[in-house]
């Protein structure tokens, strides 16, 4: 080793170590940092700043509106590059970096890589207290950077130029962990970004990473194979990690070796296209009927890359109290739950040798027959649930038109209120990878943010493709400002704003478990004498995209091609009803707190019907 080194500031090793980060994929080498985004204050500008100013070409910086915003566009970066890439995220000390928290927790909940370099108080004290500064009276070390600690894999404060060279090779490494993956957090202070130190030069060589794929232990091979073969009635969930593990492939292969029904997890979605044979329908409480009865009958379940969510499980009442469960996840804590037999490691790795160690084996033809026709009866009311003037302007409507004139490549993105369970149920997928419904955290704003990050990404490999942003008119209100960014920086974007008048799903849980409408919609809100409407076609076309309102389905069609044709941001607006226009099947129960003493005869009543659905609920085993 040489004795080389360069006397750099703590914020300089950092961009210039960032940049000598690569990896392989598919044959190609690329940067591991796609860039960042950044919002500048007097917390990461004088020094930081400076730093990213020598690397503006090698890592491209993105000027974010808000700084949640600039973590769930990173997020949806990571997720479309399949873990495999990540962004930063560089916010000033105090309110700038606070407002990260819930985009931290966004990725950790996903499990998503993003690094955040964020501004922190002086390490000296000299100045204290200073502008933005959270003092803690019985702790002086402690300020809200700390909050970034349950919402991080990785945590660290520098507090001297030299620890970078531990502490980035540690966060890069928890990004790029298959079973640990999740956001990192470094906190600069702000002297100490601009201190400087002897780096030696073999910090900064080139270093081109892999994504470790761990092999399977024979002996869980060997068990879950023993189990999977006795299998009458085995069934397939295919989850998120499938996708993170590049063995979508491999998960097909197996499933047709073995004749064994998939369906698909809400993270999973797009693990198959929907025409495959043996795909069987998304599963759960925002699932499908197909899926969901075979769920109900299955002895064994092989739960690939899924850590078996809620809305995944039905919160533990869609399968048989009986069933056996296997699970391969590269993650030791979702491997285990509900005494499920574990596979730790590679879900690629697991299906080659768990299909070897089946050979022979196929599911019984009256099963998978029995599952096919499940899922015939469920594209039947598919079919018609997506159909013009079927019902008043729905959700489903909109859903289907688009995927009827959407390119197989195009990338669909959605995140909150009822958006999430009508794509799950009413999207057919035309190609594998193509679906982003974040319901890890399901957070209002994700789609117009997420939707820019992922166009960021599919630029850098498919560029003639579409990203399609559904977003409701309530997540809307919350973050839009992207739509601007995504403009200023001809990353084109289509956008599906479907107006329900409020928080419409929303509503319709609280009129499930007996309440009143209330404070929900904006006609129920008793602070709001004079509800009126948002122009939202104006509002869009004065961030400069090109924008119209559309009546029925029919009109969405028609704009839609126009959306296609544009060359940049377009945003199409449509009313749809809140009452009359769900999709009212592929529902299994959820657990939801509902009151057990009430003056309403009608709660009283929705409690004991919710409840009745309990005794089914296995207790995790």
């Amino acid at each position: 080793m040489s004795d080389e080194t360069f006397r750099l500031t703590t914020a300089q090793a950092i961009v210039r170590w960032l940049a000598n980060q690569f990896i392989e994929i598919d044959g190609t080498e690329y940067r591991l940092c796609g860039g960042g985004f950044g919002i500048f204050g007097h917390g990461n500008v004088t020094c930081l700043g400076e730093a990213l100013y020598g690397y503006r070409d090698a890592l491209p910086l993105y000027r974010g509106q808000n700084e949640q915003s600039m973590g769930f566009a990173a997020a949806a970066y990571a997720k479309t590059w399949l873990r495999q890439r990540f962004m930063f995220c560089t916010a000033s000390a105090g309110p700038g970096t606070s407002n990260l928290v819930t985009s931290a927790a966004l990725a950790h909940a996903n499990r998503l890589p993003m690094l955040m370099l964020c501004g922190d108080t002086y390490a000296t004290r000299l100045p204290d207290p200073v502008l933005q500064q959270m003092e803690n009276f019985g702790d002086p070390t402690l300020g809200v950077n700390d909050a970034f600690r349950p919402v991080s894999r990785y945590w660290d404060r520098i507090t001297h130029p030299a620890q970078v060279i531990q502490s980035l090779p540690a966060a890069v490494a928890t990004l790029l962990d298959p079973a640990d993956c999740g956001p990192a957090f470094i906190g600069l202070p702000q002297d100490v970004q601009g201190w400087s130190h002897d780096y030696p030069a073999a910090f900064f060589e080139k270093k081109v990473h892999r994504i470790r794929r761990v092999s399977p232990d024979a002996e869980e091979i060997a068990d879950a194979a023993a189990l999977l073969k006795s299998a009458a009635r085995p069934m397939i969930i295919a989850g998120g990690g499938v996708q993170y593990s590049r063995a979508v492939a491999d998960l097909t292969a197996f499933a047709e070796a073995h004749d064994i029904p998939v369906v698909e997890t809400i993270a999973g979605r797009a693990n198959l296209v929907a025409t495959h044979p043996l795909n069987i329908g998304p599963i759960g409480v925002t699932g499908s009927d197909s899926a969901n009865a075979i769920a109900e009958q299955a002895d064994v379940i092989l739960a690939v890359g899924t850590r078996l969510q809620d809305f995944t499980t039905g919160s533990w009442t869609a399968f048989a109290r009986d069933a056996r469960i296997v699970s391969i996840n590269a993650a030791r804590h979702d491997a285990g739950k509900h005494r499920a037999l574990p596979v730790v490691g590679d879900a690629k790795r697991a299906l080659e040798a768990l299909d070897a160690a089946m050979a022979g084996y196929r599911a019984p033809e009256s099963w998978t027959e029995l599952a096919r026709r499940e899922r015939a009866c469920w594209d039947a009311y598919v079919a018609e649930n997506v159909s013009h003037g079927n019902k008043p302007n729905s959700y489903a409507q909109a859903i289907g038109t688009v995927n009827a004139l959407c390119d197989p490549r195009d990338r669909i993105v959605t995140a909150s209120g009822g958006l999430p369970a009508e794509i799950t149920a009413n999207w057919r997928t035309l190609d594998t990878g193509t679906v982003d419904v974040e319901f890890g955290f399901s957070c209002m704003g994700y789609e117009v943010a997420g939707g820019w990050g992922a166009r960021i990404a599919q630029s850098e490999r498919e560029p003639d493709s579409d990203t399609i942003v559904f977003v409701g008119d309530g997540a809307y209100m919350l973050m839009n400002s992207d739509i601007y960014s995504s403009v200023l920086t001809r990353k084109k974007m289509i956008v599906l704003l479907l107006d329900n008048g409020g928080w419409a799903v929303i509503n319709k849980l609280q009129n499930n478990v007996g309440s009143e409408s209330f404070n929900c919609l904006y006609e129920d809100a008793p602070t709001i004498p004079e509800p009126f409407d948002v122009d939202f076609e104006a509002h869009a076309a004065a961030m400069g995209a090109t924008a119209e309102t559309v009546e029925n389905a029919e009109e969405l069609g028609e704009a839609f091609k126009r959306a296609k044709a544009s060359d940049k941001t377009y945003v199409i607006c449509m009313k749809v009803a809140a009452y009359g226009a769900w999709t009212d099947k592929g529902h299994t129960w959820w657990e939801c707190g509902t009151p057990e003493v009430s003056e309403s005869e009608k709660v009283r009543a929705a409690h004991t019907e919710w409840e009745s659905a309990r005794p089914r609920q296995r207790q995790g085993v």
